[in-house]
């Protein structure tokens, strides 16, 4: 067989191959289609993150550059504001400002200032600049408790110029200076203008210099002070600021954001970066940096609404700083612009993908079903062919041998009648072989209508006891072995086709007969509840392993010791039989002992 499949084997192979190709082909077609659309949409991703990218770049260079101008005044001016401003040169923190007070628990300022007003103060040596400073500071006291106003002014002007000329530490110098200012304030009948440059604004020294006013000395100088000192002297000021009609409220602020410690910043830059503590740093070479406080939320928000104003976003599209890490280089923000849109066309290129993937992946499984189905066929086809030869030899010898004995006994009989010679038991043996041939011929007939669906069956009460009776005279008539046919079935009736049910039950007997090789024969029928029937017998058996086999059309199982006569029709005609009554045909039991085989009926009348 294998022989006369080759040919379809190398087709349907051929077929495979050319389908694998196609479909192989199509397949690399979906997905270069799923990657150019993927392409674009990533394209279309990447255009909209570039330009978030730059829009948020621009932003900072703006914040940064619109807060120059204030950068600038702070770092000068200790009285500017400095809120959200950065500023560091030579790795020292500039900005945001801070207090930097001595460590020392000693509070000479403060002792100095009590004896400044005590009048207790003295200088070390005679010619030290702070004995010179401390004459000048008794020669404007005396002067303003005489009441002299030109006096007062001389000693006041001698004493800046002595400032201006010799700088001396603070803890002498900004004690002093606040002693004579207080004094002039109490005593004397200042300048506005004069009292406003020398506590706040400062004077010019003639030097192409400045002198700073009170307010921004104290706070250039902090580092000089403990944190004690500092504190009392800018309570002072602030007492006299107030009496001056010096405005206070800048100062008092500059003191209060003195920071204790820097900025957790980075120390070191890879160029503009966005600092996620909230800020934008630029540095600007060496160790100089100059940034300003941002809030990377809002400005997110705020590109976002502008994003969509012009369209590039839908309604609920969203720009997202993504990446946790501390320091994000302006050059590559790690920006995501994310909106449902781009989700939906995710999901319907993935759904088309898939579609299409299972399409070819149909194709494929209904290709192999197509080619399965074919090779089952063309090897049925193959099959019945051979099983089909079988049968003919088969049968043609089942009809030549009884055909033969019949012309056989017929010219023995007609010689013995010739002769005179005794041949009463011809007749009978021709009789025999006739119904033999008869009832091949009648399985043939049968099977074929049954086969086709010609046979409607006339479904009517038959008794089972009759059908036994009738059966028992059959055996007699044709058996050539003594059998022995035992019953069990009662007053048990079935609704059933009469001629059909004595078909099975010869068809039963006569395989019981053929396949058995004791004597005499036992058969057994018995009725069970629920339209069940059981045919015994005490032949070969059956193995179990061919018991679904054995109903199969045109199959003979080997007998013991002899081959069994047969077509291989009688078990597929049984089970035909059954299933046009709609009932079931099977092998309860077999054993070398003997087989014993149910029938299962659908409509039981009585029993």
């Amino acid at each position: 067989m294998l022989r006369r499949l080759l040919p379809t084997l190398i087709a349907l192979l051929l077929g495979f191959i050319g389908l694998a190709w196609g479909l192989g082909s199509l397949q690399r077609i979906f997905a270069a289609e799923r990657d150019d659309a993927q392409a674009s949409l990533d394209s279309r991703r990447e255009a909209l993150e570039q330009y978030a990218r730059a829009s948020l770049a621009q932003s900072l260079r703006d914040r940064l550059e619109a807060a120059r101008p204030a950068l600038e005044a702070a770092a000068l001016d200790p009285l500017a504001p400095a809120t959200g401003l950065y500023l560091r040169e030579r790795g020292t923190q500039l900005l945001p400002r801070l207090a930097l007070h001595d460590t020392g628990e000693d509070t000479p300022a403060k002792a100095r200032y009590a004896g400044l007003r005590a009048g207790t103060e003295r200088a070390d040596e005679v010619e030290d600049p702070w004995a010179e400073r401390l004459a000048l500071i008794r020669e404007v006291d005396r002067a303003l408790s005489r009441g002299d106003r030109r006096a007062s002014t001389v000693a006041l002007m001698a004493l800046l110029q002595h400032r201006s000329q010799y700088v001396l530490a603070s803890t002498r110098d900004v004690p002093g200076f606040l002693v004579v200012l207080e004094s002039l304030v109490e005593r004397g009948d200042p300048v506005p203008q004069l009292m406003h440059a020398l506590v706040r604004d400062g004077l010019a020294d003639g030097r192409s210099g400045r002198l700073d006013g009170l307010q921004r000395l104290l706070l250039l100088r902090r580092a000089r002070f403990t944190k004690e000192d500092f504190d009392f002297l800018r309570e002072r000021i602030v007492a006299l600021s107030s009496k001056a009609g010096v405005p206070v409220t800048d100062f008092e602020a500059r003191a209060a954001e003195l920071a204790p410690e820097p900025l957790p910043l980075p120390r070191a830059l890879p160029g503009p970066s966005l600092v996620r503590a909230g800020w934008y740093l630029e540095p600007r070479g060496g160790n100089h940096v100059r940034g300003v406080a941002v809030d990377a939320g809002a400005l997110l928000q705020s590109l976002t609404r502008e994003m969509r104003e012009r369209g590039l976003l839908e309604a609920d599209g969203q720009v997202r700083l993504l990446a946790d890490a501390e320091v994000l280089p302006l050059e590559a923000l790690p920006l995501s612009v994310d909106t449902p849109e781009w989700a939906r066309a995710q999901g319907a290129l993935e759904a088309r993908y898939r579609l299409k993937t299972g399409m070819v992946a149909a194709c494929a499984v209904l290709a192999l079903g197509i080619a399965a189905l074919a090779f089952v066929a063309q090897q049925r086809k193959l099959r019945f062919l051979e099983l089909k030869s079988d049968f003919v030899a088969t049968v043609s010898h089942e009809l030549r041998t009884p055909l033969a004995s019949i012309r056989l006994l017929a010219e023995t009989l007609e010689w013995r009648l010739a002769e005179g010679t005794d041949a009463r038991d011809y007749p009978a043996r021709i009789v025999r072989e006739a119904d033999g041939l008869g009832f091949l011929v009648e399985n043939l007939l049968s099977f074929n209508r049954i086969d086709k669906g010609r046979w409607a069956p006339k479904l009517e009460p038959v008794r089972l006891d009759e059908l036994v009776a009738l059966l028992r005279r059959d055996l007699e008539s044709w058996s050539k072995v003594p059998v022995e046919l035992a019953a069990d079935v009662g007053d048990c009736s079935l609704r059933a086709d009469g001629q059909l049910l004595r078909l099975l039950l010869s068809n039963l007997a006569r395989n019981a007969c053929a396949y058995n090789t004791r004597s005499p024969v036992r058969l057994r029928i018995e009725a069970l509840p629920d339209g069940r029937v059981r045919f015994s017998d005490n032949g070969v058996g059956i193995p179990q392993a061919q018991w679904e086999r054995a109903f199969e059309e045109f199959v003979r199982l080997p007998g013991q010791g002899h081959d069994a006569p047969g077509s291989g029709l009688g078990l597929a005609l049984c089970r035909r039989i059954m299933r046009v009554h709609g009932g079931t045909l099977r092998v309860a039991a077999s054993s070398p002992e003997g087989t014993t085989f149910e029938l299962r009926f659908p409509h039981t009348v009585t029993t």
